[in-house]
């Protein structure tokens, strides 16, 4: 395993990059982006494994980003909320058009 951080490498999606770079980028991915991504060594063009890429972090002092988006901490959107939204953003004519749909639907 090299530990060099200037090694060239590329990071799969974000290009080539230095090998610290690359594990700092990754590191702040979401987990589940993180477990999908992978870093290649640009000389050989081999896969580090995740177990190195943890390694080469927690010796360097990066801790991976925690998961920010919490369902408790989101409010939770009613759908008269998100109707309102639509129709304050939506042109006079496609109001016109989902009214008369409603009123054909209705009289189903």
């Amino acid at each position: 395993m090299s530990s060099d951080p200037e090694e060239s490498v590329r990071l799969q999606g974000y290009g080539e990059m230095t090998l610290r770079t690359a594990v700092t980028t990754l590191m702040l991915l979401a987990p589940r982006e993180r477990a999908d991504a992978a870093i290649f060594r640009v000389r050989d063009d081999v896969r580090l494994a995740s177990s190195e890429i943890a390694e080469l972090a927690s010796e360097w002092g990066i801790t991976p980003a925690p998961e920010v988006r919490s369902p408790k901490l989101v409010p939770q959107q009613h759908w008269t909320h998100i109707v309102r939204g639509m129709v304050r953003e939506a042109p006079l004519p496609a109001l016109m058009v989902a009214f008369m749909i409603g009123v054909v639907v209705a009289r189903r």
